[in-house]
């Protein structure tokens, strides 16, 4: 654990209520010899048992529930799990902040709890805020998906949930990774620990940064982790100008920052960036580095301190942010049963409160890709598929593991796809279809699937990938179903003599445009890895308890795509002299098979706009004259404001948008508002960006009016290719929906000196 023994002076205790966290972690750092200090550097911190501190283990994991991947949580006796939340790529198709801010909430009272136990840590390496850049990344699953503003506003609630501050105190400290531009893990010959990212200023600015300025700014985040590649052939965690100079200079970081586990070694002994291990110590804590997941740190920064290489401040620098963060904490205040969240126990874990809260995120989660065709939509399926046999099948029909994704814990308990039909349907029959996730050989039990579906009056076919196929260190080489799933698919369509619902599991985007162009496929769901409920929530889907409002945070390429595009090239935008195709609905304007944003409702729903302004002012400050950007591609010039000499505190567009359900189910809408610049190509600007997104439920002929604000600053801007923020002045299109447009008119007002 960490903090107090019985044996650490009163002065301590009573500095707690006299001196802020900081000042408090300085007298501790000062009572502590180098070679005590160096100890701290690493993530199992040893003790100092002469002033009653007790040894921390800084590795604990949250990602969509407490977990045991690190070593800092030890389930079992009075804890024997977690709530099991879905695996946050599903978790971001909700497109509800709310939701994410509550399951942050949730997870931290049953980590707190835990911690109280004796039984986890209170440091929490979570949220994972990296860009879902390719559709191969293995661990895309972890993240909030492909668009930099979802990402942050994804990590700022999920952040703010976890860690609840209240003046200064934190109830857990969570923490951003992995900074920054890290998205491959092993294909095609690279891997994380060797990969040099080139990756342009404009693409940081815009894109791979983004996330994290918003989880360090708005989430407030308590610690950002650096990752294991180069940027530009500085390994990120000896990178001083991303370390010092943004994280925590630009953004004001109050908290520490932590490196990937064993990255300074990796730097070091694989990427051959310094000569000797004790460089290496100086590059990565002159740099910024506060604390090592290895040991490395603790073996050798004491050799670079008599070499010269590092000073005693460096060390007491990192070690005071560390221990600053435990004293906010409340780690170094006294009998946790005496603190405020000391009441938090075994009972308030996998709580009935916890476990329907991770129902109704699977549910919210599940995006329905297709429903029949036009108006004949098939599902959810009727009374008479309830009095009648439903077949489940499929290698997924029987998930529990597969659902919880990767970073997850022991789960509550499981409801699989077959149980959640079970208990609507009058009777299930189950063939699996395929003997694992593979599906591969002649042994494959399709034909026993094929006559299930034969004889039943629906069928349920349950596919996708696992953590065989897509995980940490193992990036995807096809965007097909692996094996023979496609074949299942077709061959129980073709005999079913009902209707046949295709439900995907996956972290990843599928290319599923077999079954989207199969008139007998039905209807097609795909939710994600859905967590410990994740097989009630697809069958209150498919059977009309809840009506689904997931939308796609990530496109969904053709499995042509790959061959244009390798992991290897980071750049964002396309460049079709080479024939390289973009990526994310920002930059790639090829064909999908699902767009970004895509899901369907068993229900419709209509916008209109209340109210926005046709014009807007920004108000550059005195001293600055605006910019004329030159467009090389039309040779024509647009004026620009750098964000840096706007005012731009209170300057936001306000839109207000009347949603009517114009259907005849109750049902959760997204709406999506999008910007286009003046002229799309300056500064290769993306051609479109989503810049505000609120999702709403609507009664069945009622009309909800949704308010939203569009940040000029953060939202309207545009990086230049220096990863300059500039706001274009000039007429900015709004698109709300597939139906609405609005412009607003920038001008720019001089400020007197």
């Amino acid at each position: 654990m960490g903090g107090l023994l019985p044996l650490l002076p009163l002065l301590l205790l009573l500095l707690a209520g006299a001196l802020p966290p900081r000042a408090r972690a300085r007298d501790l750092v000062a009572r502590l010899t180098r070679a005590e200090k160096v100890r701290l550097l690493v993530n199992n911190a040893a003790g100092v048992p002469r002033l009653g501190v007790e040894g921390y283990e800084w590795w604990s994991e949250a990602l969509h529930g407490v977990s045991d991947t690190g070593p800092g949580v030890r389930f079992g006796g009075a804890f024997p799990g977690a709530t099991a939340f879905p695996q946050v790529i599903g978790t971001a198709a909700s497109f509800n902040a709310s939701l994410w801010e509550l399951i942050g909430r949730a997870v931290s009272d049953e980590g707190r709890a835990i911690y109280n136990g004796r039984q986890a840590g209170l440091t929490f390496w979570s949220p994972n805020v990296n860009i879902f850049r390719d559709p191969r990344w293995g661990r895309g699953q972890e993240t909030p998906g492909e668009d930099p503003a979802v990402s942050g506003r994804y990590a700022a609630a999920y952040v703010r949930g976890l860690q609840q501050q209240h003046a200064g105190r934190l109830k857990t400290a969570a923490c951003c990774k992995h900074f920054t531009a890290y998205d491959l893990d092993r294909w095609s010959g690279a891997d994380r620990f060797h990969f040099n990212a080139i990756v342009t200023p404009q693409d940081l600015e815009d894109t791979f940064n983004a996330p994290f300025r918003a989880c360090v700014v708005e989430g407030r985040a308590a610690a950002v982790m650096c990752s294991y590649n180069q940027v530009n052939g500085v390994p990120t965690c000896a990178d001083q100008g991303f370390l010092r100079g943004t994280i925590r200079g630009k953004w004001k970081l109050d908290g520490y920052i932590v490196s990937d586990c064993d990255s300074v070694d990796v730097f070091y002994r694989e990427q051959h960036y310094t000569r000797t291990r004790e460089d290496a110590v100086a590059a990565t804590l002159r740099a910024g580095l506060d604390l090592d997941c290895g040991p490395f740190l603790a073996q050798y920064t004491e050799a670079a301190v008599a070499q010269g290489k590092v000073k005693e401040a460096d060390i007491d620098a990192a070690v005071v942010n560390t221990v600053t963060v435990q004293m906010r904490l409340g780690m170094f205040d006294g009998d946790v049963a005496a603190q405020p969240f000391g009441h938090l126990g075994p009972q308030h874990v996998c709580t009935p409160a916890h476990r329907e809260l991770a129902l109704e995120a699977a549910c919210q989660s599940i995006v329905l890709l297709k429903n029949g065709g036009g108006n004949n939509m098939r599902l959810p399926l009727s009374s008479h598929h309830r009095r009648g046999t439903v077949a489940v099948v499929g290698p997924h029909s029987e998930a529990t593991v597969a659902m919880i994704g990767n970073y997850a814990g022991k789960p509550c308990a499981y409801t699989t796809p077959l149980q959640g039909v079970g208990r609507y349907a009058r009777a299930t029959v189950h063939q699996a279809g395929c003997t694992d996730v593979a599906c591969q050989g002649s042994g494959q039990p399709i034909d026993a699937a094929v006559d299930a579906a034969r004889h039943a009056d629906a069928t349920v076919v349950v596919v996708g990938l696992d953590q065989s196929v897509e995980a940490e260190g193992l990036d995807r080489t096809t965007l097909l179903l692996p094996g023979r799933q496609a074949e299942l698919v077709s061959a129980v369509a073709r005999a079913s003599k009902g209707p046949v619902i295709l439900v995907l599991m996956s972290g990843g985007p599928v290319d599923i445009a077999f079954a989207q162009n199969d008139r007998n496929v039905a209807a097609i769901l795909w939710a994600g890895y859905p967590g410990q409920a994740g097989g009630q929530a697809i069958a209150d889907v498919i059977f009309g308890h809840h009506n689904p409002g997931g939308k796609l945070p990530v496109t969904w390429y053709p499995e042509d795509y790959l061959r244009k595009a390798p992991m290897t090239n980071m750049a964002m935008r396309a460049d079709p002299a080479r024939g390289y195709p973009g990526r994310t609905y920002r930059f790639y304007a090829g064909p999908t098979i699902h767009p970004f944003g895509h899901g369907l409702s068993y229900t419709k729903f209509a916008h209109t706009l209340a109210h926005a302004p046709a014009h807007l002012t920004v108000r550059r400050a005195a001293g600055h004259r605006t910019t004329a950007a030159i467009n090389t591609t039309t040779a024509s010039h647009l004026n620009d404001v750098r964000v840096a000499h706007a005012q731009c505190e209170g300057l936001s567009v306000s839109v207000h948008v009347d949603v009517k359900n114009v259907g005849s189910r109750d049902g959760a809408h997204t709406v999506f508002v999008y910007a286009s610049p003046p002229i799309a190509a300056i500064h290769g600007a993306p051609v479109r960006q989503l810049v505000a997104f609120e999702k709403v439920h609507v009664a069945a002929g009622a009309v909800a009016r949704v308010k939203m604000g569009v940040d000029v600053c953060g939202s309207l801007s545009i990086a230049d290719q220096e990863g300059v923020r500039r706001i274009p002045i000039g007429e900015h299109r709004l698109m709300i929906g597939e139906e609405l447009t609005h412009a607003v008119m920038l001008g720019v007002e001089q400020l007197a000196a």
